[in-house]
Order: C-alpha cells, then structure tokens, then sequence
C-alpha cells in the first residue's frame, strides 16, 4: 500500500510529460559509429546538452559536464537537500546501439514515433526511457517540496556500449566516492537486478607467413592456427560451465568469439593470396565461481600447449578489458527499498536477476 508521502509523489507525476521527455531523447541520435568521428550522431555531445538544458530549466539545477573523449562527455548533477545523509546515485548512459539498416526499420529509428501505445526508436528502452525516469524522479522529489536528508546526484555517463570510459571517468574523477548506494534503470525486464556478469576482453593475434594461393606451402597459413585457439577456447568454455553450473541470477559463464579476421582490418584482403596474419576478438563473461587471474593464466597456458604441438604455431593473447562481477544481498537496504516500491506499485512479489 501506498503511504502518504508516496501517494503525494506520485502525483507529480505527469505521463505526457514523461512520454515527451523520451521521444525528445530518442530524436537525438547518440550511436557512435568508429570511424565517424566528429559526425554528427557520432557523439553523446547533444544529449548531454540537451540534458543540462532541460536541468537548468526545470530544476534550476546545474550540470557539470566532464570531457571524457572529444565530443564524448559524462553528465554529473546533485541535488543536495543540505541536510546530513547518504547520497544516492540515478546512474545511466546516453550512447545507444546501432540502428542497423534505416530500410529494415518500419519508422525512423530516430522518429520517437507512438503507435499503439509503444513508442518506437533506437534507443527508446536502452536506454533514453531510463534516462527521462531519472531526470523526473528528481524533478518530482523537488516540486514535491518534500524534506529529504543527503544528496541524490545524477551520474549519465558516454560509452556504455563499448569499453565504459565514460563511467571510468566518473569514477576515477571522485564523483562516486561519496556514493553509498545506486539506482540504475536499465531495461530489465521489471525485474531486480542484483548481479551483473564479470568481464575479461581480449584479442588473440596469430602470426604466418603470406603465401600465394597456388603455392600456400611456401607460407604459413594462420587461419587453421587461430580456428584451434576458438575450438581450444569453446572446449574450456564446456569445461568451465561443468565446473561453475548455472549461477542462480547470472546463468552460465562463456567465453565467446566475436570477431574474427584474416587479414586484420585495415589490411589488403585477396581472394587467392593467403594472408600472413589473423585476429579474433574474444568477449569472455564470468560468474562469481570465476577468478579472472585464474582465466588469464588457463588461456595463455591453452595457447601455450597448441604452440607445443606446431612448430610454426606464433600466437599471443592480449587482455585489453576486466571487469569484475558485480552481485549484492537481497538484503542490502536499496534492495529492500526498491522491492517494497516494486511490490507498491505493481501489487506482485519481484523477480530477481
């Protein structure tokens, strides 16, 4: 049931408004494509402007806005009762995914277009709707005149998508180190999300020799070299899921191959040359029975022990991401809080992942 306090919240709710707000976000075009930089819709620049805007506007509230990257910013804004207290954070990133194909869409992928109630556009889930929640949770708790005691600041960071320098940033400029709990409001189905995969990226790097196609024994063919490591790699993958099960909220652990190239981007590709180099992209994610060092040492020791069997095996794997799981109690008092507000507004028990 809904108290007092909170039925006086809510209705300073307003629905258009909120609709409003995430069509004006979906029609800005925040994907960033590598290779465009400095076109627009290559950046987070006009969200974050149109953020610090609508801000100042409606909360008289000030932005600071953190360079990250050029063209690329983080958001920071607090809003500070003055009164002793734990400081909240409403996290959340102003990137989204590609579109893909504009022909394959049935509406603008940047239109923020209503049909049947949905609003349609790139981005209008993940996450420009949790963007727009957030800035009008704080709008709402302000107008509501309500006394509260602490800070609840708004961390809306670049990059999400790709390697997270955006939040990096936030961290490593103090912005978090104040912070005693966060809300994230990403899409998650209506459920709680108390834990999130680990993360280790690499890139494997295999070495030949160029061979024409009419005499590839004069090379070295990387090509089957690499095609060992992936099948290597799925084999401890089995291997590792056997171990670890299936974790309660996170599932199974994997270790995938994203990307593979022979030659490497950015270099001359033929049909009958075989080339002298190959590549892969490796996306490993990890549960909480994982220790990442161990990883680390188990791939390299697979690479090591293929080299063992080939004399003109070269290769060499090269971490260039790691990101510890991230789990938490239910009983932790933000868990607590955002499950009584689940059950409040939805009269259903929550799900948890």
């Amino acid at each position: 049931m809904l108290g007092d306090t909170e039925a006086r919240i809510l209705s300073y709710l307003d629905r258009d408004e909120l609709v409003g707000l995430v069509r004006d976000l979906v029609r800005i075009d925040s994907v960033i494509r590598p290779g465009n930089s400095g076109q627009a819709g290559n950046s987070e620049h006009e969200v974050v402007l149109f953020i610090s805007r609508w801000l100042k506007r409606e909360l008289d509230l000030e932005s600071q806005i953190d360079e990250v990257e050029p063209g690329r910013e983080n958001l920071v804004a607090t809003l500070d009762s003055g009164r002793e207290g734990r400081c909240l954070l409403l996290e959340g990133h102003t990137d989204v995914v590609s579109e893909g194909d504009p022909s394959l869409w049935s509406t603008d992928p940047f239109g923020g277009d209503i049909r049947q109630d949905r609003i349609y556009g790139r981005g209008a889930c993940d996450m420009k709707a949790g963007l727009a929640v957030s800035l009008l949770t704080l709008k709402v708790l302000h107008n509501a005149g309500l006394p509260f005691q602490g800070k609840i600041r708004l961390g809306f960071v670049c990059d999400e998508e790709d390697m997270m320098i955006g939040i990096k940033d936030f961290i490593n400029r103090g912005h978090a180190d104040d912070v005693d709990a966060a809300l994230v409001a990403e899409p998650e189905e209506n459920q709680l999300c108390l834990s999130m995969k680990g993360a280790l990226r690499a890139i494997v790097r295999v070495q030949g020799k160029m061979a024409h196609g009419a005499m590839p024994r004069t090379g070295i063919n990387p090509n089957p070299r690499l095609a060992r490591i992936i099948l290597a790699f799925e084999a401890y993958e089995k291997r590792e899921i056997e171990r670890c099960g299936r974790d309660e909220y996170l599932g199974l652990p994997s270790v995938t191959f994203t990307v593979v190239q022979a030659p490497p981007a950015g270099e001359p590709a033929q049909l009958n040359v075989m080339p002298g180099r190959a590549r892969g992209y490796v996306d490993i994610r990890t549960t909480p029975c994982q220790e990442h060092d161990t990883l680390r040492r188990d791939l390299q020791e697979i690479i090591a022990g293929l080299a063992a069997e080939d004399d003109d095996f070269r290769a060499e794997i090269e971490f260039i991401e790691d990101r510890p799981v991230v789990t938490m109690d239910r009983q932790e008092p933000i868990a607590l809080a955002a499950a009584s507000a689940y059950r409040d507004l939805t009269g259903r028990e929550p799900v948890y992942n």
